[in-house]
């Protein structure tokens, strides 16, 4: 195959910028002392084994796209038994999230700091207990809808990855993302949407962790939240 074949076949880029200003000088730093260590094995080199990552771990959460980290470090310090995974190919933000695990002393964090998608697709069937995916770059142009992260096919990707009885949480502060992700998610084959009232979907879940990028109120409507189990 030749590159351009390869190119072909990758899937969309579902993100905008990889890097907007230039990154702190102690955020950097961590870039060299703290990332090393943390960093999630490269999802190309081969399959991923979440129980090699954290021996003994209570429970594996994946974080797609964590933008400055707050909900996963957030989360982190609220779970120290569980193995947080995230991913986030904006370096400012894996910056910013590096600076939340050093300042907390967090040893539950693994980062992959590109796309989700590739560690997706290394880790095993049935592997995850929940997956979290928090105001999404909403690509608003009809003609860019295809770049969205949640399509049919990532749908049916994080259906695998979940164990029976495990959770998803989708969080949007756009409607058309909500009424997009929902219907494709709920023809997904094992997603079961736990909505029953309206409230279900308006008042933030008690667990939640309220993020900067939240507080800034950017969409069109207040957060979202699709909450939805994997079935047996």
């Amino acid at each position: 195959m030749s590159p351009s074949d390869d190119l072909a076949h990758r899937p969309l880029r579902s993100f905008g910028r990889i890097k907007s200003r230039a990154i702190k000088p102690r955020q950097a730093a961590l870039f060299d002392t703290l990332l090393p260590g943390i960093a999630l094995p490269d999802p190309k080199a081969g399959p991923i084994n979440p129980a090699a990552l954290m021996p003994g771990a209570a429970a594996v959460w994946l974080e797609i796209g964590f933008g400055g980290g707050e909900h996963l470090a957030g989360q982190a310090a609220r779970h120290p038994d569980t193995l947080m995974i995230g991913c986030e190919p904006f370096l400012n933000g894996v910056g910013s999230a590096l600076r939340h695990v050093d300042e907390r002393g967090l040893t539950n964090v693994r980062i992959h700091a590109d796309d989700a998608r590739d560690v997706m697709t290394a880790l095993p069937d049935a592997s995850l207990d929940r997956v979290m995916i928090l105001f999404p770059d909403p690509w608003h142009k009809a003609r860019h809808n295809k770049r969205r992260l949640v399509q049919d096919e990532t749908a049916a990707e994080i259906a695998r990855l979940l164990k029976p009885g495990g959770r998803l949480r989708f969080v949007t502060d756009w409607k058309d993302y909500a009424d997009w992700a929902l219907e494709r998610f709920e023809r997904t084959p094992g997603l079961v949407w736990q909505a029953e009232t309206a409230d279900d979907w308006r008042i933030a879940p008690a667990d939640h962790v309220v993020t900067r990028y939240e507080e800034k109120k950017l969409g069109d409507t207040p957060p979202i939240f699709l909450d939805f189990v994997r079935e047996a």
